[in-house]
């Protein structure tokens, strides 16, 4: 596994990593608090495979490991990252999410998957058709829970969360503890070793912030000049036709752009999302609900076309640029009545920024046209193309659906490890 690690490029933990894997290791429960980037797959990821490799393999439709995610995104990008590592332990990874083959997924639980990804809602449906079981689950995570609870998964989670054995291992990651996150800390987690990172308003000061006030008749257009800039740049909007919208405006451009929504095939989704990370792709337009599968540390622009709902969703997207410990701008494009609204949200992260009245041929907009680090074309990952799935009408939801259309450091109790209240997972 470490030179799988090394491999990669991965040499040291992040702080994420180094607070929780010793703890984790041990088998006990874990609270997370930790935003996207910080290093959370390999967090739980390590351990669970440690742990489980130290037992018999899953039997068909049993798996041994459950990771609970919110979109379909994640859940690939947890079983990529995931799956390289599990190779080297003889172990197997799958991912189950709507909006993708059934038969296939039904198939590769068959085969017998040591640890599942799954959104909430397809999981349910496979459970409903005796094609997984978690009785045998040893280990359960539950990654970026507090967006799950945005999405309305809290009902479905529980429902899963009662089918694993009492007494197992479990680990939660999550931004906030609200939104009923909390409920679930109390209700699921034993007695669990607390480990936070900083915040987000931690990282607010390697991003820079710009506000450009626009008309309605000039916003695209300068949309479209800060987009023909050098290097990737990533638009957030409020809805599923406005990226579509965006996306052809700025391709009629002549600029190279791609959407990103709930109204895609898994596969469209996944193909746009790949041409972006590549880079041959450099412009991708997304809403709120498709941006917490994206992760790809090169991108140095953020814009939001359409203004964030309050200060937490501003965090979120604004997160998705300044990884790996790089630098990143970050750009709200507000009209005049919105303008009141986002000078609020910066007041309360204490950026500094104050708005600019611009038009396309602002000197502010062509410094920031200008910006940029040209991207480095990569080979995109090879897919198998995905079976057609048959209609179904089960649990709606972005992402988790059926597929229709922090005490830092704290440590654990005093002799928990030896008490034999919680065995170690297959141990």
């Amino acid at each position: 596994m470490i030179i799988t690690l090394e491999r990669r490029g991965i040499t040291a933990p992040s702080p994420i990593q180094a607070r929780s894997l010793p703890d984790a290791l041990a088998g006990h429960d874990i609270l997370g608090r930790a935003q996207t980037g910080s290093g959370k797959t390999l967090a739980f990821g390590i351990p669970m495979l440690t742990n489980l490799a130290a037992g018999p393999k899953a039997r068909p439709n049993r798996p041994l490991g459950l990771i609970l995610v919110p979109t379909r995104e994640l859940a690939e990008q947890v079983k990529d990252a995931l799956a390289p590592l599990a190779h080297t332990l003889n172990r197997s990874v799958t991912a189950v999410y709507g909006g993708a083959s059934i038969p296939r997924q039904v198939d590769a639980l068959n085969r017998g998957a040591d640890v599942v990804v799954a959104t909430p809602g397809r999981l349910e449906d496979l459970i409903a058709r005796r094609s997984c079981a978690l009785g045998e689950v040893n280990v359960t995570v539950l990654d970026e829970a507090d967006f799950m609870a945005d999405l309305g998964f809290m009902p479905a989670v529980t429902r899963i969360l009662d089918q694993v054995q009492p007494g197992t291992q479990r680990m939660l990651f999550s931004a906030t503890l609200d939104r009923g996150v909390d409920a679930l800390v109390t209700k699921y987690l034993v007695d669990p070793a607390v480990h936070a990172v900083a915040s987000p308003a931690a990282r607010i000061d390697s991003m820079d912030h710009l506000t450009f006030e626009v008309d309605a008749e000039t916003k695209a257009d300068v949309a479209a000049e800060v987009a023909a800039r050098q290097g990737r740049t990533l638009f957030f909007v409020r809805t599923k036709h406005g990226a579509d919208r965006l996306a052809k405006r700025l391709t009629r451009g002549g600029l190279s752009a791609g959407a990103i929504h709930g109204n895609l095939s898994q596969s469209q989704r996944q193909r746009a999302l790949d041409a972006f990370a590549a880079g041959r792709v450099p412009v991708l337009v997304a809403t709120d609900v498709a941006a917490r599968g994206i992760h790809v540390d090169a991108v140095d622009l953020v814009v939001h076309y359409d203004p964030p709902a309050d200060h937490k969703d501003y965090l979120h997207r604004s997160g998705r640029t300044a990884r790996a410990g790089a630098r990143g701008t970050v750009l709200s494009l507000v009209l005049p009545s919105e303008r009141s609204g986002i000078a609020a949200i910066h007041r309360r992260l204490e950026t500094g920024t104050t708005a600019v009245v611009v038009d396309p041929r602002h000197a502010a907009v062509r410094e920031l046209a200008s910006s940029g680090t040209p991207v480095i074309i990569t080979a995109e990952p090879r897919r198998e193309p995905e079976r057609a799935e048959r209609p179904h009408y089960g649990r709606g939801g972005a992402g988790g659906g059926s597929g229709r259309a922090r005490r830092t450091g704290s440590q654990p109790s005093a002799g928990r490890g030896q008490s034999g209240r919680r065995p170690r997972p297959n141990g």
